[in-house]
């Protein structure tokens, strides 16, 4: 047990600090994305790097493992192992991976789309695909939506050549396989999984879709067959259209965002002041048009980047922002650095069960305001919505993890075509004719975020799962102090002392099962 200690013990004395100032690096990258930030990034992720390749300590943590360690020590071992084997590589692939990363990462922070003439970021194209009358304009917007993805196309291919090689040196078929096995989850569980949420999906999806199609050929004065991707409300159709949900937006003008969900976590008992202190919430140039929250020590510096606009998008958005963040904040401060941190599925859990609230009747009342009234007559159009948001978040993830697979099975494949017939079997989208562009990589995720969607799912039935068990215990949720202490008491303070399958069942009561998916799409219509 000394011998553990003491190995835990130096890997964090020696790994904390640089992951530390990587994390700040990284922070800095995305609110300013100069150049000077992004080398600084790069700079500070290789010395992390370098850390997490030391052979010498990673030999040592083999050994410990193999002594047979129980408890917090040899879970240490265990998230230390995983941590440092994408590390275990030739010092030049690693260099190149961040660099290339980071180069990435960069232009798409940098980069706009043009529409009628002018450079446009991601809110306007998203305003104009969700609010357009014009399919001219809709299909400039969503041509500008893509044009990224030519401009990093060879790059996240090179990647995706390069992670390999890391994997296949380590013993792994390629780098999705080694992504799966090292965030702990199981590749032949996961296909199953995934294969299950395809069949519980597939009919109500099709049902829905094809009312959804009819509406927008009546709205765009066609037929069914002339719809395209930007007859949609989003570029990669991975959200309900506003004619197909319940139209909040209208509810949200001139509303404080960041305010309403301040007022949603102290209702709940998590205060996220701290939080919200220290984050970049508002859009501006040259910034990431994206969101995400950062464990930036994980010592309560907990940050938030957003780009937030008076909608209900905005407020799903920062909910589940701040979801990640009481996490990060909830999980017990005597644990060891190494198991202060979250599994993915776990915090996507917690962000995904708060984003919801905005789309709930309790919470359009008790935070926003509406009367009994008006939550009575919008209550069974929410349901129905809440099934639509699963089944087109369901559909799309089945896109995006297959076609993850195919990119690391074959990096040098027609990814182009293969995009669009993983769109066309899963969303039932017609590709634009003669395309011809790597719209696939336009995706973020797929360059600098690989082989995570899938998280978002397990998340998002984890998260169907804790609310299940929350209103059953507790009668609901907002407005509730008790939710507060149960998800710190029950998922948010272990931390990674436990699995995240284990730390799933403790915190609904169940292991994560497809069922509570299918329960929830079948609200469809309500």
């Amino acid at each position: 047990m000394d011998d553990t200690r003491a190995i835990l013990e130096d890997a964090e004395a020696r790994i904390a600090p640089l992951a530390l100032a990587s994390n700040v690096a990284w922070w800095d990258s995305q609110v300013e994305a100069t150049e000077e930030n992004a080398e600084r990034r790069e700079r500070a992720e290789i010395e992390l790097s370098d850390a997490l390749a030391d052979t010498e300590l990673f030999a040592r943590v083999q050994t410990g493992r193999d002594t047979g360690a129980v408890g917090d020590a040899g879970r240490g071992l265990d998230l230390l192992s995983n941590l440092m084997l994408r590390h275990q590589v030739p010092d030049e692939l690693r260099a190149r991976i961040v660099e290339l990363e980071t180069l990435v990462d960069l232009r798409f922070s940098r980069h706009r789309g043009v529409v009628a003439g002018a450079e446009v970021g991601d809110t306007e194209i998203k305003r104009i695909l969700r609010q357009g009358d014009d399919p001219a304009e809709r299909r400039e917007a969503w041509e500008a939506s893509k044009t990224v993805g030519s401009v990093v196309a060879d790059d996240v291919r090179e990647l995706a050549r390069l992670r390999n090689g890391a994997a296949r040196g380590l013993g792994h078929r390629d780098w999705f396989a080694l992504s799966v096995a090292t965030d702990e989850l199981d590749e032949g569980k996961l296909a199953d999984t995934l294969a299950e949420a395809d069949r519980v999906t597939s009919v109500p999806f099709g049902r829905w879709k094809g009312a959804l199609d009819e509406r927008l050929a009546a709205r765009f004065g066609c037929t069914t067959g002339d719809l395209r991707p930007w007859h949609y409300a989003d570029p990669f159709f991975q959200e309900t259209p506003p004619d197909a949900a319940v139209d909040l937006d209208p509810l949200f003008d001139g509303q404080d965002i960041v305010g309403l969900a301040r007022r949603t976590m102290s209702g709940v008992g998590l205060e996220v002041d701290a939080i919200v202190e220290r984050s970049d919430l508002y859009p501006r140039d040259g910034k990431n048009q994206h969101a995400f929250c950062i464990d930036v020590d994980r010592a309560g510096d907990v940050r938030i980047l957003a780009n937030v606009v008076p909608t209900h998008d905005s407020a799903d958005t920062m909910l589940h922002e701040l979801g990640h963040g009481v996490y990060d904040l909830g999980i017990r401060t005597d644990l060891p650095w190494l198991l202060r941190s979250t599994h993915l599925v776990a915090t996507e859990a917690s962000a995904l069960l708060f984003g919801a609230l905005a789309g709930r009747r309790d919470w359009l009342e008790q935070i926003l305001g509406l009367t009994a009234d008006e939550g009575a007559e919008l209550e069974g159009r929410l349901l129905s919505a809440r099934a639509s948001e699963l089944l087109v978040f369901t559909r799309w993830v089945l896109v995006m993890n297959t076609f993850e697979r195919a990119l690391y099975a074959d990096p040098d494949a027609d990814l182009d075509a293969l995009w669009w017939e993983l769109v066309q079997r899963y969303q039932g989208v017609t590709p634009p004719d003669d395309r011809g562009a790597p719209d696939w990589a336009a995706k973020i995720h797929i360059a600098v975020a690989p082989v995570y969607y899938h998280t978002y799912l397990y998340g998002a039935i984890v998260a169907l799962q804790l609310v299940a068990a929350l209103e059953t215990e507790l009668g609901g949720i907002v407005d509730r102090a008790e939710t507060g202490t149960l998800l710190r008491q029950r998922l948010y303070a272990p931390g990674e002392s436990l699995r995240w399958d284990r730390l799933v069942e403790q915190a609904s009561g169940a292991p994560l099962s497809v069922e509570f998916l299918e329960r929830a799409v079948s609200q469809l219509g309500a």
